[in-house]
């Protein structure tokens, strides 16, 4: 979306890298030059980056993650997109019947019977099963990480019981899954905002209000859709993408 607007909008030619893997990768990308500017979440920039402990207020997180990153690294974080891509904690219906379970507080109760299948990075992070577990005193009978949307197939095949998914992921609708309420507040705000270079703003500080056209326009719903249309119906992201902004009136 951000190298559609560009394009649309002013005369540079956007080089689109896509698969840059998690943010680890990105960032080092980021910060080294290679990249001008990449989506980032709120949270991610607080709790893995910055390796600050978590904190529930979405502004701020947003306040801390602006001064840290300009003073830090020379980058900038543009206006919040809108939607807020928390982790969740997902199970199948009949698994959410059978032990009565609508909160995390719910799951941590039983969790020694059950099998958590989340994603790779899941178990090792401090805003991820390193701190839930301590938060809600859980204890999983088995933990086996598997790559990326695999997880979803694993769990609708029963070899796993629970995962770990974000809020704004098409599977849980794909999958018709029950998200169980964070009841302690423990997963940060998960904001995605444009993160970008100071240095690409001084060349090209028309930038900043083009990108900014988008601020606000994604809601949970709406990403959740666009993200259902990729995983499930096989669309194209590229395809998605521009259609989404021509149906909100942002390409000309």
């Amino acid at each position: 979306m951000l190298a559609d607007l560009i394009e649309n909008k002013t005369d540079i030619k956007v080089e689109r890298k896509l698969n840059l893997g998690g943010t680890q990768v990105a960032f080092s990308a980021l910060n080294s030059g290679e990249l001008d500017m990449y989506v980032e979440y709120t949270g991610t920039g607080l709790v893995n980056i910055l390796k600050k402990d978590a904190v529930n207020d979405p502004d701020k997180v947003y306040d801390i993650v602006q001064k840290e990153f300009n003073e830090n690294y020379s980058l900038k974080w543009l206006k919040p997109l809108g939607f807020n891509n928390t982790y969740a904690l997902a199970v199948r219906q009949d698994t959410a019947n059978k032990y009565n379970l609508n909160t995390i507080s719910d799951l941590a109760k039983i969790s020694n019977e059950l099998t958590l299948g989340p994603t790779i990075e899941f178990p090792n992070r401090p805003d991820g099963l390193i701190g839930l577990s301590k938060t809600y005193n859980m204890n999983f009978k088995e933990v086996n990480a598997v790559d990326g949307g695999l997880r979803y197939t694993a769990l609708n095949n029963n070899k796993s019981d629970v995962i770990d998914a974000f809020s704004t992921d098409g599977l849980l609708k794909a999958f018709n899954l029950k998200v169980l309420k964070d009841d302690k507040s423990f997963f940060p705000p998960y904001y995605a905002v444009p993160l970008i270079r100071e240095d690409t703003l001084k060349k090209h500080p028309e930038l900043e209000d083009v990108i900014n056209t988008l601020a606000d326009k994604l809601t949970d719903e709406k990403m959740r859709e666009l993200n259902y249309r990729v995983d499930s119906l096989k669309e194209s992201p590229a395809e998605v993408s521009k259609d989404f902004l021509k149906k909100e009136g942002l390409l000309d």
